[in-house]
């Protein structure tokens, strides 16, 4: 005999299989049957499928309040419709209230915390990338600043080594930006710091590049939120040694008053315009205004620092090649034609890491070996190094 579905008013959905799947109860004219059992034309009763949820996570411990309020629900639920499963959601609602009893016992005193601590501080343990610190020299275990690492090996500066860390920069919290994000917030960050750490940049080896350390999405589930910015070896194969740091820290006030006016000077340069005076005349006239101006306020600071009498002489030669560069300059400012341009563009570079510029730097003790500038200055990935270290 076929049962016709159920429609009209009355109709009512009957309950649900352990796998969610909706079932009708046909509709009895003599009223609902009472508590038995087995359901209507002598088939078994269905298993309540609360009970078999309160029981699953009774069982694995997990949400134990949900749980318990799972089986109490379960048994209502059964009492009511004449479901199998009353067993099930006993046992489900004891276990449930056994493991919240450990729970509570446990937050009330601090195992949790203590758990959750425990994995935090894993990401910043000694040994790890995430502990290194400004100044702070390692190895990498593949010897290599390319791929992903968790473990280094921190050692001193004075010896070889692969790496060096001259800033650490920490990200917002929130959601992982995304490794693209984070590798271009690497760069614009890393190499702007560069120049703070390792303010002259003739001590820097022709074969030492920026790098950084970056989280990845795994180690941000951690707290990870820092990148490392630091000096690595281009060379394949090759290393560092001793410290590339030259600072406050390590330099003396008249390195300093020297350094920030070159360093000032040199930054302005950098910013030449890419297209040729003959392409475009008036934008690399506002550059060379540019320049002569700077030259102007570093001579007048040059000059009002007072300078150890070793040093005093050197430093008057190079003043004075500085003010013919700042003469220099001012007229090609204001050149008519790219060839005037040049002409008083080139007089302008003259003393630029001359003769005047090695013997004041030899006088402040400073460093003489004059940079090949074999890579092009830039602050984006085509710089040498440049490489990226995830973690």
């Amino acid at each position: 005999m076929s049962i016709p579905p159920p429609h009209g008013p009355h109709q009512q959905p009957g309950p649900q299989g352990p796998y969610g799947q909706g079932q009708f109860t046909p509709q009895n004219p003599y009223g609902p049957y009472p508590y038995h059992p087995y359901g209507p034309y002598g088939r078994p009763a269905p298993v309540n499928g609360v009970a078999i949820a309160a029981l699953v996570l009774g069982i694995l411990c997990f949400l134990p309040a949900v749980g318990l309020v799972l089986g109490l629900v379960a048994l209502a639920q059964i009492k009511k419709k004449g479901e199998r499963g009353k067993g099930m959601a006993i046992a489900g609602s004891v276990l449930s209230s056994v493991g919240l009893a450990l729970w509570t016992v446990t937050l009330s005193t601090g195992i949790a915390s203590d758990v959750w601590d425990g994995l935090k501080d894993a990401a910043s343990e000694d040994g790890t990338a995430y502990a290194l610190a400004k100044g702070d020299c390692f190895d990498s275990p593949s010897g290599s600043l390319e791929g992903a690492t968790y473990d280094v090996e921190e050692v001193p500066c004075a010896g070889r080594h692969d790496g060096e860390v001259f800033a650490v920069v920490t990200l917002p919290g929130g959601r992982f930006p995304g490794d693209d994000s984070v590798t271009r917030t690497a760069e614009d960050k890393c190499y702007a710091l560069e120049s703070e750490y390792a303010m002259d940049p003739w001590a820097v080896p022709d074969d030492a590049g920026v790098s950084y350390l970056v989280p990845t999405s795994q180690s941000w589930r951690f707290g990870d939120r820092e990148i490392t910015c630091l000096f690595g070896s281009t060379d394949d194969k090759g290393t560092l040694t001793g410290s590339l740091r030259n600072d406050e820290t390590t330099l003396d006030a008249d390195q300093l008053a020297f350094l920030k006016a070159m360093n000032t000077v040199d930054d302005v340069l950098y910013e030449e315009p890419e297209d040729f005076p003959e392409d475009d005349l008036p934008v690399n006239q506002d550059w060379a205004k540019d320049v002569e101006g700077v030259l102007g306020e570093q001579i007048e600071a040059l000059e009002g620092h007072g300078w150890p009498s070793g040093a005093k002489e050197p430093v008057a030669d190079l003043l004075a090649d500085m003010k013919d560069a700042r003469a220099a300059w001012e007229k090609a400012a204001a050149a008519d034609d790219a060839d005037t341009f040049y002409e008083h563009y080139e007089t302008g570079y003259e003393y630029v890491d001359g003769p005047t510029t090695v013997t004041a730097r030899e006088a402040l003790g400073l460093d003489t070996t004059v940079p090949s500038y074999d890579g092009e200055y830039d602050t984006g990935s085509e710089s040498p190094g440049g490489e990226e270290l995830d973690v």
